[in-house]
């Protein structure tokens, strides 16, 4: 795939969708595979022992249950020490690994030589206590097989358990009940919905493989709601704030959907490789109905720019809502969202930035850039692409499917750029595999491999290289520092330094797992030529310069083609704004500077390759620059300073001459709530002018706000 390909309109997109055939089960299995936490089995309320053909006596006399405490207020205890005080629900979440408790109140004192009960916990559709989707908790411990139980305190009818789930348990909704055991049969508490709980993975307990011990990344990856997210240049580096909002009415439960809507077995949902992968592939929506819809064609007409996206929330809500994919994202609204999904379900994550980053479409470890015979870019048969930047996440977790020393931070990609195992998706990959040339091992370590350590290779009409340039590719991983706004520099964790004898080691250890490296040594030219760097804001001219260095004893005449492109951050080129052919005199040992000038409107990225053939030796000489321009922002920002919240509201923003009209949609603005929306803009005149903003709902209206602009020459 040399590019991401924009989609259909919406009404297109929907009517091409391909249905899931619905195939048996007969002859495979005796019931269907539970897939899905929303659907649960009818419990009865009271199961026999034996034939009543009348029914039940009267059991007054046993142990009856009044009422069930599952201390689940945000300031009780077991959202207190569980850390998920901070999530909008209203029922019971804990993590798993760690003792929760719930307090029952009986008709009568409970008594332990006389009186049986258990609490029993179910998720999926016909739970089994040998699947782990059926565990009975005893109140004395040594009949407990699967999770923990103790009685804690006793005070006159009311009896305090506690529960300890064991850490590799199924991460999901469960129903809870209370059985009690009488002669004639087991009597259970009805279905309540208030008694469901939650339970997620737990990174601060040993025994659960998400396990993190550095407590500052764990309250970095797990808890922050807020985040920066790294684009633009390496050289040049820009932020956007997410609001990642994983504690926010429904987003939970809008993470259990995406698991069900991608049938991810119930089973498999104690194991964070089996639910990071298949949210890989279900953030994006390229082959199963997932949530994302990937558009970098720049027309967004039936959907929201993918600049326009702020936070998470409002994308998974409206997915949950009815299952049908959001419009529309690109790389960095693809990690967010996951993130998002990753942090609400107790799995530490965090969202990286590669600068450079390679989309290698044959797997060689080279991104080729084709040259006819006069030493120009042939566009028509480069496929290979460098995003001027890509964005993925990596998640921390322990790999016990990998020899010892694999796991930690694990790489996984939603944005849909190559199949794996016949889905749009990508890792989780070992980090440290990466690094070390071990690409051997599952899942997607090649890819990822390529994508920070590619060469970039210029080859001319033969196939020939004539230049290679081994550092371009990967030269900058970044993630937010734990704790602060600042920057963390990461490169070091995925390969090793440029030219030093670990990184020739490591190359060799992937040749060895079927990396295709090819060895290539161009002649070493004796003109150089570079392109500096420039700052150009949207909209200003600018100076390109060519600087030119002649290192031999002789003159030298180059005969240069200077290709100027409106590029995608993806690398790929939307216009042509500048060829030119220059033939440029060298004297000896001489620098030569020849000048360009330009204008751009409307694009923030400019790609400019100079190739050129040496007229006397018939060496190719090449360079190139990637230019991120710098745009003007307009942010709008509004508080909910009401008690209720403000749904179907809409933000507007216009300027005349300065920005032509921008508007937005909130679903839902909860009390004391702010929303910041940033739009950037291009003016088309000079002088004074001035940005208008509104907010309109059912429930307030004429909401306005101003500010004065000068525009400058």
């Amino acid at each position: 795939m040399a590019e991401p390909k924009a989609p259909l309109p919406a009404t297109e997109t929907m009517a091409t969708t391909r249905v899931r055939p619905q195939v048996s089960i007969r002859g495979r299995s005796v019931g269907p595979i539970a897939s899905s936490n929303a659907v649960g089995e009818e419990v009865p309320e009271f199961e026999p022992f034996m034939l009543l053909p009348r029914g039940p006596p009267p059991l007054t006399d046993y142990l009856d249950v009044w009422d069930v405490n599952m201390l689940k207020e945000p300031e009780e205890v077991n959202k207190q020490q569980h850390h998920t005080d901070r999530y909008a629900n209203e029922g019971l979440i804990v993590r798993r690994g760690q003792e929760f408790q719930i307090s029952i109140t009986f008709n009568r004192p409970h008594d332990p030589s006389k009186d049986q009960f258990a609490l029993e916990f179910v998720i999926g559709a016909t739970p089994q206590y040998s699947k782990g989707t059926y565990i009975p908790v005893f109140p004395s411990e040594e009949r407990n097989k699967l999770w923990g139980g103790r009685v804690l305190d006793t005070s006159d009818n009311v009896l305090t358990m506690g529960i300890l789930p064991r850490a590799d348990c199924i991460v999901g909704k469960y129903g809870m009940y209370v059985a009690v055991v009488t002669p004639y049969g087991i009597r259970r508490t009805k279905k309540d919905p208030s008694r469901e709980l939650y339970i997620l993975f737990n990174p601060w307990v040993k025994d659960d493989s998400v396990y993190l011990e550095d407590g500052a990344e764990r309250t970095e990856c797990v808890l922050n709601e807020l985040g920066i997210i790294y684009h633009g240049a390496y050289d040049d580096v820009s932020e956007r704030s997410w609001n990642y909002g994983q504690f926010e009415f429904g987003i939970l439960d809008a993470c259990l959907f995406i698991m069900d809507k991608g049938a991810l077995p119930i089973t498999n949902r104690g194991d964070p490789v089996k639910i990071a992968r298949k949210a890989s592939a279900m953030i994006n929506s390229k082959d199963d109905e997932g949530v994302l819809v990937g558009n970098w064609s720049g027309d967004y007409m039936y959907g929201v720019a993918p600049t326009s996206w702020t936070g998470s929330v409002e994308i998974l809500l409206s997915y949950a809502n009815g299952g049908d994919p959001v419009c529309y994202a690109q790389c960095w609204v693809y990690a967010a969202v996951f993130n998002t999904f990753l942090r609400c379900l107790g799995i530490p994550a965090r969202v990286v930035t590669n600068f450079f980053s390679a989309h290698d479409n044959d797997g060689n470890l080279k991104t080729d850039i084709l040259l006819d015979e006069n030493g120009k870019v042939d566009r028509s048969r480069t496929r290979d692409s460098i995003w001027n930047y890509h964005c993925w996440n990596e998640c921390y977790m322990a790999r016990l499917d990998l020899p010892e020393g694999f796991g930690g931070w694990q790489v996984v990609d939603a944005t849909p750029q190559e199949t794996s195992d016949g889905m749009y998706r990508c890792g989780p990959a070992s980090v440290y595999a990466i690094k070390h040339g071990m690409v051997c091992y599952p899942f997607d370590a090649p890819f990822v491999f390529a994508e920070v350590n590619s060469d970039f290779l210029y080859r001319d009409g033969t196939l020939t290289p004539v230049k290679v340039n081994t550092s371009h590719v990967g030269r900058l991983v970044l993630t937010k520092a734990p704790g602060s706004n600042g920057r963390s520099d990461i490169t070091s964790m995925y390969k090793f330094p440029e030219g030093s004898a670990e990184e020739r080691t490591v190359l060799e250890k992937a040749e060895e797992y079927g990396v295709r490296r090819q060895d290539v040594t161009p002649p070493v030219a004796d003109v150089a030529l570079d392109i500096p760097s420039l700052e150009v804001k949207v909209g200003a001219g600018f100076d390109l310069a060519l600087d030119f260095r002649n290192s031999s004893g002789q003159r030298r005449t180059v005969e240069a083609y200077t290709n100027g492109y409106v590029v995608y951050y993806t690398g790929v080129p939307s216009a042509e704004i500048l060829f030119q052919s220059p033939t440029v005199t060298l004297d000896p040992r001489r620098r030569v500077i020849h000048d360009y000038m330009g204008k751009l409107v409307e694009q923030a990225n400019l790609h400019f390759i100079t190739t050129g053939k040496v007229k006397e030796t018939g060496q190719i000489v090449t360079a190139m620059r990637v230019i991120t321009l710098e745009e003007m922002l307009v942010t709008v920002q509004f508080t909910n300073d009401f008690k209720f919240s403000l749904e179907n509201v809409h933000v507007r923003v216009e300027g005349p001459g300065v920005m032509s009209p921008h508007n937005k949609l909130y679903r839902l603005i909860a009390p004391g709530t702010t929303i910041s929306w940033t739009e950037s803009f291009i003016p088309r005149r000079q002088g004074p002018s001035k940005l208008m903003a509104s907010l309109d709902c059912h429930a307030l209206r004429q909401v306005t706000g101003e500010v004065d602009v000068h525009i400058e020459p």
